[in-house]
């Protein structure tokens, strides 16, 4: 059970507005990013498909957020998959990573269109070249919840990403989502992988651009 402080409303004093310059381990994976190869493996009636995408991926800085004394620093993103075949949407994906810097807490949370959402959890630090989150149905801390026909005919009951950072404008990951399939007996491993490079660097959160543009028209006085 982790320890938290009696205090449970006072927000901290002089947050840094900076969100870039807080995102430790999560500070690679800001700005745009594109692969073409990726790979899933999903369950179909007459067996496992695999099927090759091109996926779009934007992580962009937010505010800093507190929950009373809890200060966390995170990225909105938005990921977008489509098939070599046909360009309609295959996935899509929205959610935020927020990183906590008092404890090395990482959170990834993500909403599917199809009635699913999550968040996972994980703990890195600034430097590190993997990142790892896992959530497991029925939890309440990180957790998965699904509509009623998500639970009657494709449960969710684990899920976990695994995220490299090959070098500086590189990432690939590898998604297993646990699934047990109505009619199966045994869990199938949905899995994802992909290859992307960065195409686009970050934009500031807003915060700090209006405390930069303050600073700037006051001849660099806070």
């Amino acid at each position: 059970m982790a320890k938290f402080p009696d205090d449970i409303f006072t927000e901290p004093e002089d947050v840094d507005p900076d969100t870039l310059a807080n995102l430790g381990p999560l500070l690679p994976l800001a700005g745009v990013w594109e692969g073409t190869f990726g790979v899933d493996l999903a369950p179909k009636a007459d067996g496992p498909e695999r099927r090759t995408f091109i996926e779009r991926a934007e992580f962009q800085p937010i505010d800093p957020q507190a929950n009373g004394p809890q200060l966390l620093y995170g990225l909105r993103y938005h990921i977008h998959i489509t098939t070599l075949e046909e360009d309609i949407t295959f996935h899509d994906q929205i959610g935020y990573w927020s990183y906590e810097p008092a404890t090395g807490l990482i959170l990834q949370s993500l909403t599917i269109p199809r009635g699913q959402s999550v968040l996972a959890k994980g703990t890195a630090n600034p430097g590190d070249r993997v990142l790892k989150v896992s959530a497991q149905r029925g939890s309440t801390e990180n957790g998965i919840v699904s509509t009623a026909f998500l639970e009657h005919a494709f449960r969710t009951d684990a899920y976990d990403l695994e995220i490299l950072f090959n070098d500086a404008d590189s990432y690939s990951y590898v998604s297993d989502t646990t699934l047990i399939v109505r009619g199966n007996k045994e869990p199938f491993l949905h899995r994802d992988t992909n290859t992307l490079r960065r195409i686009a660097p970050p934009k500031p959160n807003p915060l700090f651009e209006i405390v930069s543009k303050r600073k700037r028209a006051s001849g660099g006085q806070a």
